[in-house]
Parts: structure tokens; C-alpha cells; sequence
């Protein structure tokens, strides 16, 4: 082996091991990740998996230089994704692609992956870094992550199981955009406009904040709470997400007038002249996860959910239909 190459995956897992537990029994030269899960405490265990990546957010975070949100995005897709069936996630695996690499570079992003895991007892447990000249440009990278999670099978949160009439659906509030309508947003705004100042700074760092991450509160809930259904809301936005929820004999009823649609969706639209029906079936508009819960839980949950930090809001309710999602 190279010894720059040697010294590029010794960098990379003193990274890795940050996020290590007693579980983790491999290391950088196997060719897999190897992780423990004997004596989990589980009676029926069922493994929950997701892949995502950051979508074209990246050439924006790209042409800014802002690595380290490339790797906390990628990671913040596929977790939420994992927390919507009532997974504690165990193990995350990431692959980077590039033209030409740059270790300062996929440090960076293998950074911002690694104290998203940190932070949620997620391990890091490998990945592969791949240099693709022909495929992609010198200064181009791509990310996909990978996490693992597990819950017990009579814990399984699904939503076309256990939503039932009468349900309520309380929102919690996005970081911004997340990662999806970027290319959207890349058609409306030229370079010069992602640089005009936007609640007091440039209106690229507005775009580029991070998705946020759901999994303390979340997994807080699972422990305390009997959720009937939880829906991350990602690309084709409010609508379409929920409806992937909903069983067949039930309608979803949403008022907008009870989201605090934050400025930059309205600054979008404007800017774009875009109808409400492609705002509303593009962009998040505000809501990052969508929790359906019982109506006479409803003022526990929120005064759990603002004890952590959250501030949520009942923004629609669950009523007998041909499985629909209403906005009113």
C-alpha cells in the first residue's frame, strides 16, 4: 500500500473510532463493517434500514466550501428516516465518490458524518471512498450514507397499521429547507442572488443549514408514548409523505393556517412565482417530521416535546376517507 494511502485511512479512523462502542469488532482493513448485536436485549428483533443521500443541495454546499454540512445532511436523511418506524439506530455506513480526492476534503465530510453519529450513539463503522475521474469533475464529490437500526417487532411504528380516526397530527419544526428542492431553488436563484443578504446574512448560508436531526426527541417518545404513526418529511413534501402513512380507509385533513411557514419558503415563492400546489408538493414548508398521535395524549406529548426543546404545533387531524391528504 501507498503510504499516503496508508496515512489517508489512518486519519480517517481516528475519525471513526470517536463513534466506536464495545459493539464494533472491525477496523478500516476489512473489507466489512462488523458489528455485535447478541445480548441487545431484544426478545424479536427486526433490523430497520435507509439509505439517502444530499441530493443537489450538494453543488450548493460544493461552491461554497461548506464540507462538514455535506456529511451532517447525508446523515440527518437517513436517521430520520430510520426513527420513523421506532429504530434505535446502531450503525452507519457512508460512501463518498469524487473526481479527484482531496483528503481535506473527505476529512471534512467524514467529520461532519462522524459527530452526527457521536451525537445520537450511532457508530461510524466504515464506508468507501472512491476517485471516478471521467465520471466526475476534479472539484466534484458525491455522498450516500447508510444506517442500520433495530427495534422490537411488536414496536414497529406503522402507520397504515395503527392510525386510527380521530388521530391528531403534531408537527415539529424544520432547521429550513432540509435537502430537498434544491435544484428548484438552483433554476430561480443565480449565484450573485444566493449572495444578497437574507435575515442578515448571505442568503446561501440560509439554504445550506443543516437537516435537522430528530432523534433525541423522537427516541425520547418511543419510551413514554404510544405513537400511531411518524412521517419525515422529504422530497414531494407534506402531502406526499403523509399519504405514504395512511391506511387505506382514512383521509388526512391539514390547515395550513396552523404551520408557522417560515420567511424563507415565502421569499422562495415570491422570488420563483411559484403556485401553492408546487411549494407545497416540493419543499417541507416548515415541518420536519410529522408525528400522529392520540387525541387524549395530546397535551402530554407537547409538554413532553417542549421539555425537549421542541416546539411543536397540531396542525391537521385524521378523519374516515379514500385516503387522501386534505389541505385546507
Amino acid at each position: 500500500m501507498k503510504e499516503s494511502n496508508r496515512k489517508k485511512i489512518d486519519t480517517i479512523s481516528k475519525i471513526l473510532k470517536k463513534t466506536y462502542n464495545n459493539r464494533v469488532l472491525s477496523t478500516l482493513d476489512h473489507f466489512s463493517g462488523f458489528y455485535k448485536i447478541s445480548r441487545l436485549g431484544y426478545e424479536d428483533p427486526i433490523l430497520i434500514s435507509g439509505v439517502d443521500g444530499v441530493g443537489t443541495k450538494l453543488r450548493l454546499a460544493l461552491d461554497h466550501k461548506k464540507y462538514d454540512l455535506i456529511g451532517i445532511d447525508c446523515f440527518a436523511m437517513c436517521i430520520n428516516d430510520v426513527l420513523c418506524h421506532g429504530a434505535t439506530p446502531l450503525f452507519f455506513l457512508d460512501y463518498l465518490a469524487c473526481g479527484k480526492l482531496d483528503n481535506s476534503i473527505i476529512n471534512k465530510i467524514i467529520h461532519g458524518i462522524a459527530l452526527s453519529c457521536k451525537s445520537t450513539n450511532t457508530c461510524l463503522i466504515g464506508g468507501e471512498t472512491a476517485e471516478m475521474p471521467g465520471i466526475y469533475k476534479e472539484n466534484d464529490y458525491d455522498v450516500a450514507g447508510f444506517c442500520v437500526g433495530i427495534v422490537e417487532r411488536n414496536k414497529i411504528i406503522d402507520g397504515k397499521k395503527s392510525i386510527l380516526k380521530g388521530d391528531i397530527l403534531v408537527g415539529l419544526p424544520s432547521s429550513g429547507i432540509h435537502s430537498n428542492g434544491f435544484t428548484l431553488i438552483r433554476k430561480i436563484f443565480s449565484k450573485d442572488d444566493l449572495m444578497v443578504d437574507f435575515q442578515k446574512k448571505p442568503f446561501f448560508e440560509t439554504l445550506l443549514k443543516p437537516t435537522k436531526i430528530y432523534y433525541s426527541s423522537i427516541h425520547t417518545l418511543f419510551k413514554e408514548f404510544n405513537i400511531h404513526g411518524i412521517a419525515h418529511i422529504t422530497g414531494g413534501g407534506i402531502l406526499e409523505n403523509i399519504y405514504r402513512i395512511l391506511p387505506n380507509n382514512l383521509s388526512s385533513i391539514i390547515m395550513k393556517d396552523k404551520i408557522p411557514i417560515q420567511p424563507i419558503f415565502n421569499y422562495i415563492q415570491k422570488k420563483g412565482n411559484l403556485l401553492d400546489k408546487e411549494m407545497w408538493n416540493t419543499f417541507n414548508m416548515g415541518v420536519g417530521m410529522v408525528l400522529v398521535i392520540p387525541l387524549y395524549q395530546k397535551n402530554s406529548i407537547l409538554h413532553r416535546l417542549r421539555m425537549l426543546g421542541e416546539n411543536p404545533f397540531i396542525f391537521g387531524n385524521i378523519v374516515v376517507g379514500d385516503k387522501k391528504v386534505l389541505l385546507k
